[in-house]
């Protein structure tokens, strides 16, 4: 086996448990690795550090597979790391439905797994994975017994590591359609036209804890439970008794839906109305299917437009409202509100894109970040909450909650910190990898001030 020799002054990083060997850290190397070869890693006194796969064509020139001895990547290591795989999402995830396999967090870096029952989608990150296609596929039909893998390498890292991005199926029957459970709900998931592999399970938990939020609306539209004929049943304010079973429900605004994952949960736990917004079509589309395979399709309207601007003119319709309420402008009835009207809602929940994928995007990431939240804040009403998230991974956890504080001091809001969340249970983060820790989640009550 070839050896890695790292340099004397390089940082301690592997030692911490980070798995990454960049060009810069190697002092030599022995054996002539060529790429993709599995190394031996040293010290510059030569005690062994680990075991990794070699690209010298990389910058990550080592990814470690293990801090022991690995001999060799044949389908009985990925066999053995793929039960280890299993195991651990059987013990800690309810249904077959899930992320089976965490590149780096689960020993296995630049590979990609996910589960949707019986068909698994594969994402191959780099070239030491590449060479390895057939074990990895022989390996999942062993451990898994899928009825089919596709591929869903389409992504622009393998350009770094020399490769073309591919997509396919890779083993058996794979429909581009599958129907997956999650928290009790059905999902359509497009495994060939969806983002990343089709549906993102890093959010599961998070989405599970909304449900709070859902209920305990109706009194401030009036509306009380009474006695009526020996009954308990809710009465307005008019004293008639309200027959919509979700009387008690929130007004939801989610924002940046994909696949409608929120809009499902906050109709499942009681939400009364839900605005589904995403700039996609074919985002709204999919999300339209999965309403109507849960039975929703009474509570959601779908709207098809850019976050940031319907965001924006919903507070600047708010704003015209309450000027035209307090006498502050005068009132053109020629002149309709501005687009959007001035709508607000008891919860409005941001979930975009990651705004910034290299360092050098975080100051622009910024700005995107106060934009939503400042008006996402501004459309909730005066007790409500604003349920907002950000996947990159630049945007570290402390600038995330000051950029938040900042649109909350602009927008003369006081907020309160309810619940701060990561990513679920099937994405684990290993400890001195800071690139696991991407997912920021945070639930916040809204109060004027």
């Amino acid at each position: 086996m070839a050896k890695v020799i790292l340099d004397k002054n390089r940082k301690k990083r592997l030692e911490e448990g980070h798995p990454w060997i960049y060009k810069s850290e190697i002092a030599s190397t022995e054996g002539n690795p060529a790429p993709g070869d599995v190394v031996e890693v040293t010290d510059h006194r030569g005690k062994p550090l680990g075991t990794g796969y070699y690209n010298e064509n990389s910058q990550i020139t080592v990814r470690l597979l293990s801090h022991g001895k690995v001999e060799q990547m044949d389908e009985a290591f990925f066999v053995s790391r793929f039960r280890d795989c299993l195991r651990h999402r059987d013990r800690f995830v309810v249904g077959t439905a899930y992320r089976l396999v965490y590149g780096e967090a689960d020993f296995l870096p630049g590979l990609i797994v996910d589960r949707f029952d019986d068909v698994l989608v594969v994402q191959i990150l780099t070239l030491g994975m590449d060479r390895r296609r057939a074990e990895i596929v022989n390996a999942l039909v062993e451990v898994m017994r899928p009825v089919g893998i596709y591929e869903r390498s389409d992504v622009s890292v393998r350009n770094l590591e020399g490769l073309e991005e591919t997509t396919g199926v890779l083993y058996g029957e794979c429909p581009r359609h599958v129907t997956v459970k999650e928290n009790d709900l059905l999902i359509k998931v497009d495994i060939e036209q969806g983002q990343k592999t089709g549906y993102f399970f890093d959010q599961r938990e998070n989405r599970a804890s909304i449900r709070p939020l859902m209920t305990g609306w109706g009194e401030r539209s009036g509306i009380a439970l009474q006695d009526v004929e020996g009954e308990q049943r809710p009465v307005n304010k008019n004293g008639k008794v309200v027959e919509f079973p979700h009387w008690d429900g929130a007004t939801v605004l989610e924002c940046f839906s994909h696949t409608g994952s929120f809009t499902l949960h906050a109709c499942e736990y009681g939400a009364k109305k839900v605005t589904c917004l995403d700039i996609s079509a074919h985002a709204i589309e999919s999300a339209r299917e999965n309403v109507s395979l849960n039975g929703f399709d009474d509570r959601v309207e779908f709207v098809v437009a850019d976050a940031f601007d319907y965001l924006r003119e919903n507070v600047k319709g708010l704003e015209e409202r309450k000027r035209r309420a307090e006498g502050l402008s005068k009132v053109d009835t020629s002149v309709p509100m501005p687009a959007g009207g001035g709508r607000s809602w008891d919860v409005v929940i941001l979930d975009p894109p990651a705004f910034a994928k290299t360092r050098s995007a975080v100051k622009g990431a910024v700005r995107g970040y106060k934009d939503i939240n400042l008006h996402g804040m501004k459309l909730v009403s005066e007790g409500g909450y604003l349920v907002t998230a950000s996947c990159s991974y630049h945007m570290r956890p402390d600038l995330f909650l000051e950029t938040i504080q900042e649109a909350a001091r602009d927008a003369g809001k006081t907020l309160r910190l309810i619940e701060w969340r990561a990513a679920g249970k099937d994405h684990p983060q290993i400890s001195g990898v800071d690139e696991g820790h991407y997912l920021k989640f945070a639930v916040f009550e809204v109060r004027s001030r």
